[in-house]
């Protein structure tokens, strides 16, 4: 590790690529931050647009300007990080981490529970949302429940429980998220980005349809072909209608990384 951390060498290790992992990966990038992602080989994504995962099969995904790539090799993120790019490995376990011996890891798996990162992992490590207790197994824990304390620092206890119950946009909360009806692979017949009325088929999943409950535009939805089990989270309809907040990072995962941010500088900004 080095002796000397200044803020322009520092390497963060970002667990998870969804939609809030790539919030953060994205904030931090552009404060100049040296950032790499790792994710599972098959991830359960469905804002896709936003998401950095969709590296693992397109190879490269840019958002809002800022382009990951994914690296078959921790040796190669170096080169990555020279050329201006957000490298991406799939490696659940983290053990890249033994190579690229980064000062801050971020757990943004959003599992609801800690499923292996903890204080010694790294000189600063931050947990996003319920499942983590800062000061005890890991440093600080970001809230990641929409309201007042969103993107809150916390430095001793743990972020809300969790709901359960998705957070509500323009007054739709559960009946904005679409689930799949049975176990299956999972077959779209609508893109991200279209505009979906109620009860309207969005995928399908082996013989059984997907409906939307709601009217709006489709947000986010899984990648065709993935194995999907019954009432797991498959897409998202976004009531408000608005074409461009399908390919924009929410207001949310904003906050959450502006938390992260501000833990990260609060350690090393002395």
């Amino acid at each position: 590790m080095d002796t000397k951390i200044t803020l322009i060498n520092l390497r963060v290790m970002i667990r998870g690529a969804g939609e809030m992992a790539s919030g953060v990966a994205h904030r931090l990038f552009r404060s100049h931050l040296k950032v790499v992602m790792t994710e599972i080989s098959q991830p359960l994504c469905v804002r896709r647009e936003v998401s950095f995962c969709e590296a693992i099969f397109q190879k490269e995904k840019a958002v809002e300007g800022v382009t990951a790539r994914y690296l078959s090799s921790p040796q190669e993120v170096q080169s990555a990080w020279e050329a201006g790019i957000i490298p991406l490995l799939i490696d659940p376990e983290g053990v890249s981490r033994e190579t690229i011996k980064p000062h801050v890891i971020v757990d943004a798996i959003l599992a609801k529970k800690n499923t292996g990162t903890y204080k010694g992992d790294a000189p600063l490590v931050i947990g996003l949302g319920p499942g983590f207790w800062a000061g005890r197994d890991i440093d600080v824990v970001i809230e990641t429940n929409r309201g007042h304390d969103l993107g809150r620092v916390i430095i001793d206890g743990p972020a809300q429980p969790d709901t359960g119950v998705p957070g509500e946009i323009a007054g739709v909360g559960a009946q904005r998220v679409l689930r799949a009806p049975r176990d299956g692979r999972f077959r779209p017949v609508k893109q991200i980005g279209a505009m979906v009325e109620e009860g309207e088929t969005v995928a399908w999943v082996e013989d059984q349809p997907l409906t939307t409950a709601i009217s709006g535009v489709l947000r986010g939805l899984l990648r065709e072909g993935i194995t999907v089990h019954k009432g797991e989270k498959a897409g998202d309809v976004d009531p408000r209608g608005k074409h461009e907040n399908c390919f924009t990072i929410s207001d949310k995962a904003r906050a959450i990384g502006g938390g992260v941010l501000e833990a990260i500088l609060a350690r090393f900004n002395l």
